[in-house]
């Protein structure tokens, strides 16, 4: 007979991370119990779900834990079901809505940020998905409260920081072998028999006798070209494939993206193309036009419902760009990178947190130039080992933060 369940999942936007993250802890960690709604009309999601839940959730003497997303107003939940305001509350943000990106500043709903402010302030623990995630949260809540015309509340970070903690989100790393081709594989084994060779070393007895600033790796011959050599010669002659598999949507910059490509195809710049990423109900108009004018250089155009068959495009490209004006993790940037993709994102959001700067770029001509470095020698990314190790962000890492997050006793 199965345990009656100790632990409540609350989702008001089951779909995209929010949906893999729940269905993650479902399958993973015992005694979960989820409620969800549909991941439609976000705006509405963060409105209402929480009067919707209050009828919906069922009373049970087990739980002991209510896990959410902020997408949650968890202080009206709270409030309209006190027997969930007894349990250990534990809120997770994907995203905040302080500093989420808006046309104009007009435009940002003050009710959406008010109510993770409010969640903070009854939730036991605060969890973000990363660091710059939760600093850009806590160092906005003094001037977002500004907006209030008068007797505003004051040092609500200092309440809400002691809570805080940073666990990042559990990525899905699929064994993806069968689906990379011959370069990546042999660059994968070679990188993989170095870390075997250096973990030998570690165990020599004459790894006792270097001095504590000397490095097995610092030993090692620089690798040559015949080192380095992807496989087959063909390989190398190929157009350099750029994958961009990013939400369409304007906070994403799909323009600067677009802008960059057709500058290079002026310039006669060989490349192949493949935009993936999930389209919504307002598809920027950009994506038409842009379609139109590289049609020559594509190779895929949207959204792949086949799970295999994305990942199948993510192991064929070359390089996995990113042009977003908004990030607060970056999920489909270290799934390229599992399958083997080079990395180019901005310096700036999550990622210097993430990747070393040889990845990162300042400006949208410093991007360019790299793209172009990169078309004209394809054969860079194709011989590189990306310097991230990615198994960090894999739930097998993290499983035994997030086992200790959902027991009942609070920090």
């Amino acid at each position: 007979m199965a345990s009656p369940p100790s632990v409540l999942l609350v989702e008001a936007f089951y779909g995209g991370s929010h949906k893999q993250l729940i269905d993650l802890l479902q399958e993973n960690v015992s005694g979960c119990s989820v409620c969800s709604l549909p991941a439609k009309k976000w705006h509405w999601r963060a409105r209402t779900a929480a009067l919707h839940f209050s009828q919906t959730i069922p009373r049970c003497p087990s739980y002991r834990v209510v896990f959410c997303s902020s997408v949650l107003n968890l202080c009206e939940l709270v409030a309209l079901r006190p027997d969930l305001a007894r349990l250990k509350k534990v809120l997770y943000f994907h995203e905040n809505q302080l500093v989420y990106p808006v046309r104009k500043d007009q435009q940002r709903d003050f009710q959406y940020g008010y109510n993770q402010i409010l969640s903070c302030l009854v939730s036991d623990v605060v969890v973000f998905n990363s660091a710059y995630n939760m600093d850009s949260f806590l160092s906005s809540i003094s001037s977002f409260m500004k907006k209030i015309p008068d007797h505003r509340p004051r040092d609500l970070d200092q309440l809400i920081r002691p809570k805080c903690v940073v666990l990042h989100f559990p990525v899905q790393l699929p064994d993806v072998s069968r689906l990379l081709p011959k370069h990546k594989l042999l660059r994968r084994k070679s990188h993989v028999d170095d870390d075997i060779t250096l973990h030998d070393q570690l165990l020599s007895p004459r790894f006792e006798e270097l001095s504590e600033q000397e490095d097995p790796r610092d030993s090692r011959p620089e690798p040559g070209p015949e080192d380095q050599d992807p496989g087959d010669p063909e390989v190398l002659r190929k157009p350099l494939h750029i994958v961009w598999p990013h939400r369409w949507e304007h906070d994403k910059n799909p323009e600067l993206l677009f802008s960059t490509l057709i500058k290079l195809k002026e310039r006669r710049v060989n490349f192949q193309l493949s935009v993936l990423g999930e389209t919504y109900t307002d598809v920027p108009e950009v994506f038409g036009e842009a379609r139109r004018v590289l049609d020559s250089h594509i190779l895929n155009f949207g959204f792949l419902s086949s799970r295999e068959d994305f990942l199948r495009v993510l192991c064929e490209a070359d390089v996995v760009v990113s042009t977003a004006k908004h990030e607060f993790f970056g999920v489909a940037m270290l799934e390229a990178v599992h399958c083997g993709c080079y990395p180019l994102c901005p310096k700036a959001l999550v990622y210097p947190e993430i990747f070393p700067a040889e990845y990162l770029y300042s400006t949208p001509e410093q991007l360019c130039k790299r793209l172009q470095d990169l078309c004209r020698r394809p054969e860079i990314a194709r011989r590189h080992v990306v310097k991230v190790d990615v198994s960090r962000f894999s739930w097998a890492s993290l499983k035994e933060s997030f086992e200790t997050l959902l027991t009942a006793d609070c920090p």
